[in-house]
């Protein structure tokens, strides 16, 4: 996989190999012959089919697995956007890197390994093996006054992640969750969506890590006033990431296509992780069928997301928490999925009858 030079990069038309057909028709044949009624697993068998036409063979494997929260601060989160001071941010990737966050508990029990990206926490990391430190600025600017980002630093983090990605790729590597860190990124996430949608900010906003009546109001007039400020053109994806997005958000665009251009399967989080999904498919449609939805989450903005996808999630748990959680909980159901398909005897196998024709 190249990264894209600057001319590219706008529409990061890199390479992304198309679906495997030929995989996808062997593993359905596989399932009509495996011990059960055709169908009666349901989205196991559309997972192992799905996987089978990513990986571009009939016997996919989930065995290398990783997880990416990539981090950043926000410039928007001095406007009470948050229940949480910025200075989480910084706190809660030591604590990733320390193995205490939820997403290390449910990676740990996936087998999966956790690595962070510094694209923009607000202060100095220490060099960690977790950790790639990749930090474009020192989080955003507020958008509620002009553009969160430059041009050029929207480039730069989008570059850092198909970085990020290719080195993890070469360690081997058969499906990413990805997730996020970054106080004020719901609100960064639920202006992204409403500029590409043209959806009222209301009809995607949601509480984000639990504000009041009073904060949710709070929050869509700022994400409306920013809109008013720098009217993003939906119709191009850099310039909304530039003036309503997030470094952590861009790096993770960034990643996701260069996980697809990698054959790399990507179970996708909630409202953040899907937001970046959302501007993935808008630089490059060919990453849609590599993305798959893990989970429905409670933000409102997130629905709208997988919906505009077509994407359908694998289960609702009333989850809000970000960071990946959703994603590595699914990693347990495409090893179930990857299980039957590769472990289960067929009919003639067992020697037990067919349906009858």
């Amino acid at each position: 996989m190249n990264t894209p030079d600057k001319n590219d990069l706008e529409r990061l038309d890199i390479h992304i190999p198309p679906i495997d057909e030929a995989a996808r028709q062997a593993v359905e044949v596989r399932h009509g012959q495996l011990t059960k009624p055709p169908g009666s697993l349901g989205q196991l068998e559309r997972l192992a089919v799905e996987l089978a036409g990513i990986q571009g063979r009939d016997r996919p494997s989930v065995q290398r697995k990783a997880v990416i929260v990539a981090a950043a601060d926000h410039g928007v989160a001095t406007e009470g956007t948050s229940a949480y001071p910025q200075e989480v941010t910084t706190q809660m990737v030591l604590n990733f890197l320390h193995g205490g966050a939820a997403i290390n508990v449910l990676a740990r029990q996936a087998d999966a390994r956790v690595v962070v990206a510094d694209m923009g926490v607000a202060s100095d990391l220490d060099a960690h093996p977790s950790l790639y430190r990749r930090k474009v600025a020192y989080g955003t600017q507020n958008m509620r006054y002009g553009p969160a980002m430059t041009e050029a630093q929207a480039r730069q983090a989008l570059r850092a992640g198909l970085e990020i990605i290719e080195t993890e790729a070469r360690q081997g590597l058969d499906v990413l969750a990805v997730g996020e860190m970054g106080i004020g990124n719901t609100t960064a996430s639920a202006a992204i969506v409403a500029a590409l949608t043209g959806l009222a900010p209301e009809a995607v906003t949601g509480r984000g890590t639990g504000v009041d009546d009073q904060g949710l109001q709070r929050k869509i007039e700022v994400i409306a006033e920013a809109l008013a400020v720098n009217q993003p053109d939906p119709q191009q994806p850099l310039e909304v990431l530039t003036k309503v997005g997030g470094l952590e958000i861009a790096g993770l665009v960034g990643i996701i296509l260069g996980a697809a251009a990698s054959r790399v399967a990507i179970l996708i989080d909630g409202f953040i992780a899907s937001t970046a999904a959302l501007l993935a498919v808008a630089f490059n449609p060919a990453v849609k069928p590599y993305l798959l939805a893990t989970h429905q989450s409670v933000e409102i903005g997130h629905r709208v997301i997988l919906n505009e996808l077509g994407l359908k999630p694998l289960f609702d748990l009333g989850l809000r928490l970000g960071e990946g959680s959703g994603a590595a909980l699914a990693f347990h159901l495409l090893e179930a999925a990857v299980r039957i398909l590769n472990e289960m005897a067929t009919f003639a196998e067992a020697g037990v009858s067919g349906k009858k024709t």
